[in-house]
């Protein structure tokens, strides 16, 4: 049975306005007043202060209007917001800087983290938010050969200082350049300072699609060792807080599983360019 023209226009009409007027609804909502400390209470009395660095289209700060941007701005934005916490400020500042930022208490919560084994023995990690895996970028040609990870041990490999690629590199023994922007460091292969980077394969992807410089490539088919995502910092991208911020960690960490199940997290991965493969550790055949 065919429909008419009128009825076609009209449901597409009826599917473009309920694209449009879309909202993240949740049937759950907080409940953490006796998790027995106070932090949970204090942010939603006081606020919250996120740290961030800048690399954008992840965690940035748009100069023009001097708010925070990015996936993970906003995926963390979706999770405080869930949990009842109106007042949110952000700390700019390079990568290294965000744990100790943390721990001194001038930010109460690091955006965007993996977790690696230093960085547990310090903070606490909030629930997953979404997954990325790791890239190697190397010269046009791969100059060095770099076939593995095991390849990278002994060579100039650069990585920004403090990153779950550094902590990584250097237990393999690799001879680590750190870095304090991406562009340094992608300038720095370019010019040979060094032999490749690891970094987020998703980083790299944008930046390659970003430039018509073709001196570099992102090397394919590198199997990733179990380790790099179970230990040193490639599983998934999780809000880092204080160990003692119990309640305000339980709190942020409902948030990002209520806006991971009500298709928020994907609506903003959709969003900046990715899709359900990142998701999850391995993409759901």
């Amino acid at each position: 049975m065919r429909m008419s023209i009128a009825a076609v226009a009209l449901l597409v009409g009826f599917g473009v306005s309920a694209a449009k007027a879309q909202e993240f609804q949740h049937e759950a909502s907080p409940l953490f007043e006796n998790c027995g400390d106070a932090s949970y209470e204090t942010a939603k009395a006081n606020g919250i202060t996120v740290g961030i660095s800048p690399s954008p289209p992840f965690t940035s700060l748009n100069p023009d209007t001097q708010k925070a941007e990015g996936l993970e701005v906003e995926i963390d934005e979706a999770a405080i917001k869930w949990a009842g916490i109106d007042k949110i400020k952000y700390e700019v500042m390079p990568f290294g800087q965000l744990i100790p930022a943390l721990l001194s208490k001038r930010i109460d919560m690091v955006a965007a983290l993996h977790i690696t084994p230093d960085r547990k023995k310090v903070i606490s990690f909030g629930g997953p938010a979404y997954w990325y895996g790791p890239g190697i970028l190397v010269k046009t040609g791969n100059p060095d050969g770099i076939k593995s990870f095991d390849d990278l041990k002994g060579k100039q490999i650069g990585a920004i200082a403090g990153s779950a690629a550094d902590e990584y590199l250097r237990k393999i023994g690799a001879d680590v350049v750190p870095f304090q922007t991406d562009a340094e460091q992608f300038s720095a292969v370019s010019t040979g300072r060094v032999s490749a980077i690891v970094d987020d394969d998703t980083k790299i992807s944008l930046f390659l699609g970003s430039t018509k410089d073709g001196a570099m490539e992102l090397l394919k088919g590198i199997a990733v060792p179990q380790e790099l995502i179970f230990t040193y910092g490639y599983g998934y991208v999780r809000p880092g807080l204080r160990k003692e911020d119990c309640s305000l960690r339980a709190a942020i960490s409902q948030g990002l599983s209520e806006a991971r199940g009500n298709g928020n997290v994907l609506a903003l991965l959709k969003k900046y360019g990715f899709s359900e493969a990142n998701l999850f550790f391995f993409p759901l055949k």
